[in-house]
Protein backbone atom coordinates (compact mmCIF):
# COMPACT_ATOMS: atom_id res chain seq x y z
CA UNK A 1 0.00 0.00 0.00
CA UNK A 2 1.42 3.34 -1.01
CA UNK A 3 2.08 5.73 1.87
CA UNK A 4 0.12 8.98 1.83
CA UNK A 5 3.08 10.87 3.31
CA UNK A 6 5.46 11.20 0.37
CA UNK A 7 8.80 12.99 0.97
CA UNK A 8 7.62 16.32 -0.57
CA UNK A 9 4.38 16.22 1.41
CA UNK A 10 6.24 15.36 4.61
CA UNK A 11 8.66 18.27 4.06
CA UNK A 12 5.72 20.63 3.47
CA UNK A 13 3.99 19.39 6.60
CA UNK A 14 7.12 19.89 8.70
CA UNK A 15 7.61 23.40 7.30
CA UNK A 16 4.01 24.33 8.09
CA UNK A 17 4.35 22.90 11.58
CA UNK A 18 7.54 24.86 12.11
CA UNK A 19 5.89 28.07 10.90
CA UNK A 20 2.90 27.59 13.19
CA UNK A 21 5.19 26.87 16.11
CA UNK A 22 7.19 30.02 15.42
CA UNK A 23 4.03 32.09 15.09
CA UNK A 24 2.77 30.83 18.43
CA UNK A 25 5.96 31.27 20.43
CA UNK A 26 7.74 34.33 19.02
CA UNK A 27 5.01 36.65 20.28
CA UNK A 28 6.69 36.59 23.70
CA UNK A 29 10.27 36.95 22.51
CA UNK A 30 12.43 39.94 23.37
CA UNK A 31 14.24 41.79 20.58
CA UNK A 32 18.02 41.44 20.58
CA UNK A 33 20.13 44.42 19.57
CA UNK A 34 23.39 44.18 17.66
CA UNK A 35 26.59 44.44 19.65
CA UNK A 36 27.86 46.98 17.10
CA UNK A 37 25.79 48.98 14.58
CA UNK A 38 25.95 47.89 10.94
CA UNK A 39 27.49 51.21 9.94
CA UNK A 40 30.63 50.26 11.90
CA UNK A 41 31.44 47.70 9.18
CA UNK A 42 34.82 48.71 7.76
CA UNK A 43 34.74 51.03 4.75
CA UNK A 44 38.06 49.56 3.59
CA UNK A 45 37.78 45.86 2.67
CA UNK A 46 40.38 44.09 0.51
CA UNK A 47 41.31 47.33 -1.21
CA UNK A 48 37.66 48.31 -1.79
CA UNK A 49 36.46 51.68 -0.51
CA UNK A 50 32.87 51.90 0.70
CA UNK A 51 30.56 54.90 0.35
CA UNK A 52 27.09 55.02 1.91
CA UNK A 53 24.17 55.05 -0.53
CA UNK A 54 21.08 57.26 -0.10
CA UNK A 55 18.58 55.95 2.47
CA UNK A 56 15.98 53.44 1.31
CA UNK A 57 12.68 55.13 0.47
CA UNK A 58 9.96 54.93 3.10
CA UNK A 59 7.59 52.80 1.03
CA UNK A 60 10.26 50.08 0.64
CA UNK A 61 11.16 50.24 4.33
CA UNK A 62 7.53 49.63 5.25
CA UNK A 63 7.64 46.51 3.11
CA UNK A 64 10.98 45.23 4.41
CA UNK A 65 10.44 46.21 8.07
CA UNK A 66 14.11 45.88 9.16
CA UNK A 67 15.27 46.84 12.63
CA UNK A 68 18.31 48.42 10.96
CA UNK A 69 20.00 48.26 7.58
CA UNK A 70 23.08 49.21 5.62
CA UNK A 71 23.29 50.19 1.95
CA UNK A 72 26.79 50.92 0.70
CA UNK A 73 28.76 50.73 -2.55
CA UNK A 74 32.33 49.45 -2.44
CA UNK A 75 34.63 50.37 -5.32
CA UNK A 76 37.98 48.97 -6.43
CA UNK A 77 39.26 50.06 -9.81
CA UNK A 78 36.38 49.71 -12.27
CA UNK A 79 34.48 47.19 -10.12
CA UNK A 80 31.61 48.32 -7.93
CA UNK A 81 30.04 46.00 -5.36
CA UNK A 82 26.64 47.04 -4.01
CA UNK A 83 26.15 45.87 -0.43
CA UNK A 84 22.79 45.57 1.33
CA UNK A 85 22.35 44.22 4.86
CA UNK A 86 19.02 44.13 6.68
CA UNK A 87 19.00 43.18 10.36
CA UNK A 88 15.93 41.92 12.19
CA UNK A 89 16.11 42.09 15.99
CA UNK A 90 13.24 39.65 16.22
CA UNK A 91 11.68 37.45 13.57
CA UNK A 92 8.06 36.40 13.57
CA UNK A 93 6.22 34.03 11.29
CA UNK A 94 4.91 36.02 8.34
CA UNK A 95 7.43 38.81 8.95
CA UNK A 96 10.63 37.02 7.99
CA UNK A 97 13.34 38.40 5.75
CA UNK A 98 12.48 39.02 2.11
CA UNK A 99 14.27 36.63 -0.22
CA UNK A 100 15.99 37.99 -3.36
CA UNK A 101 14.58 34.88 -5.04
CA UNK A 102 11.21 36.64 -4.90
CA UNK A 103 12.17 40.32 -4.72
CA UNK A 104 14.40 40.38 -7.82
CA UNK A 105 11.75 39.07 -10.26
CA UNK A 106 9.30 41.51 -8.68
CA UNK A 107 11.68 44.32 -9.61
CA UNK A 108 11.94 43.21 -13.23
CA UNK A 109 15.12 41.13 -12.97
CA UNK A 110 15.19 37.66 -14.49
CA UNK A 111 17.14 35.04 -12.55
CA UNK A 112 18.59 32.85 -15.30
CA UNK A 113 21.06 30.84 -13.25
CA UNK A 114 20.59 29.55 -9.71
CA UNK A 115 23.72 28.20 -8.06
CA UNK A 116 25.71 28.34 -4.84
CA UNK A 117 29.27 29.03 -3.79
CA UNK A 118 31.45 27.98 -0.86
CA UNK A 119 33.02 30.86 1.05
CA UNK A 120 36.09 30.17 3.24
CA UNK A 121 36.30 32.10 6.51
CA UNK A 122 38.89 31.46 9.24
CA UNK A 123 39.22 27.76 8.48
CA UNK A 124 35.47 27.23 8.00
CA UNK A 125 33.46 27.07 4.79
CA UNK A 126 30.00 28.56 4.38
CA UNK A 127 27.56 27.92 1.55
CA UNK A 128 25.91 31.00 0.03
CA UNK A 129 23.56 31.68 -2.88
CA UNK A 130 25.00 32.92 -6.17
CA UNK A 131 22.48 34.02 -8.83
CA UNK A 132 23.00 35.39 -12.32
CA UNK A 133 20.36 37.98 -13.21
CA UNK A 134 19.54 40.15 -16.22
CA UNK A 135 17.26 43.07 -17.08
CA UNK A 136 17.04 44.87 -20.41
CA UNK A 137 20.46 43.65 -21.52
CA UNK A 138 22.18 44.38 -18.19
CA UNK A 139 23.66 41.39 -16.37
CA UNK A 140 24.65 41.18 -12.73
CA UNK A 141 25.75 38.59 -10.21
CA UNK A 142 24.02 38.36 -6.82
CA UNK A 143 25.63 36.71 -3.80
CA UNK A 144 23.54 36.48 -0.64
CA UNK A 145 23.11 34.57 2.58
CA UNK A 146 21.38 34.65 5.96
CA UNK A 147 23.58 35.37 8.95
CA UNK A 148 22.89 35.32 12.67
CA UNK A 149 25.07 35.14 15.76
CA UNK A 150 25.37 31.37 15.57
CA UNK A 151 25.16 30.42 11.89
CA UNK A 152 25.38 31.32 8.21
CA UNK A 153 23.00 29.58 5.81
CA UNK A 154 21.81 29.90 2.21
CA UNK A 155 18.42 28.14 2.31
CA UNK A 156 15.26 30.14 3.06
CA UNK A 157 13.37 26.94 3.93
CA UNK A 158 16.01 25.74 6.36
CA UNK A 159 15.96 29.21 7.87
CA UNK A 160 12.26 28.92 8.67
CA UNK A 161 12.72 25.54 10.30
CA UNK A 162 15.67 26.78 12.35
CA UNK A 163 13.64 29.84 13.34
CA UNK A 164 11.07 27.53 14.92
CA UNK A 165 13.85 25.64 16.71
CA UNK A 166 15.41 28.86 17.98
CA UNK A 167 12.03 29.95 19.27
CA UNK A 168 11.78 26.76 21.30
CA UNK A 169 15.35 26.44 22.54
CA UNK A 170 16.87 29.93 22.54
CA UNK A 171 15.91 33.42 23.60
CA UNK A 172 16.97 35.04 20.33
CA UNK A 173 15.59 34.96 16.78
CA UNK A 174 17.71 37.90 15.61
CA UNK A 175 19.26 37.50 12.15
CA UNK A 176 20.23 39.38 9.02
CA UNK A 177 20.26 38.99 5.26
CA UNK A 178 23.48 40.01 3.52
CA UNK A 179 23.49 40.67 -0.24
CA UNK A 180 26.27 41.66 -2.63
CA UNK A 181 25.64 42.61 -6.27
CA UNK A 182 28.42 43.00 -8.85
CA UNK A 183 28.47 43.26 -12.66
CA UNK A 184 28.32 39.81 -14.27
CA UNK A 185 31.50 39.61 -16.31
CA UNK A 186 34.58 37.36 -16.35
CA UNK A 187 36.37 37.32 -13.01
CA UNK A 188 33.75 39.13 -10.94
CA UNK A 189 32.37 35.93 -9.36
CA UNK A 190 35.75 35.22 -7.78
CA UNK A 191 36.03 38.83 -6.64
CA UNK A 192 32.55 38.76 -5.10
CA UNK A 193 33.38 35.55 -3.22
CA UNK A 194 36.59 37.04 -1.87
CA UNK A 195 34.70 40.14 -0.78
CA UNK A 196 32.10 37.94 0.94
CA UNK A 197 34.87 36.06 2.74
CA UNK A 198 36.20 39.33 4.17
CA UNK A 199 32.72 40.71 4.92
CA UNK A 200 31.40 37.77 6.96
CA UNK A 201 33.74 38.46 9.92
CA UNK A 202 32.65 42.11 9.86
CA UNK A 203 29.02 41.05 10.24
CA UNK A 204 30.01 38.55 12.94
CA UNK A 205 31.60 41.42 14.85
CA UNK A 206 28.32 43.33 14.70
CA UNK A 207 26.63 40.31 16.30
CA UNK A 208 29.29 40.30 19.02
CA UNK A 209 31.15 37.21 17.86
CA UNK A 210 34.61 38.79 17.43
Amino acid sequence: MRSFFTPPLTATFLLLAATLTASKLTSNRVSELLAQPLDTIDRQILGYTGVDNPPIVESVLKELKPSSYLVRTYSKGDLKADLFIAFYAQQRAGESMHSPKHCLPGSGWEIWNYQSANIPVDGNTFKVNEYSISHEGERRLVVYWYQSKNRIIASEYLGKILLARDTLLQSSTAASIVRIIVPDRPGTAEQARSFASALIPEVQRCFGNR
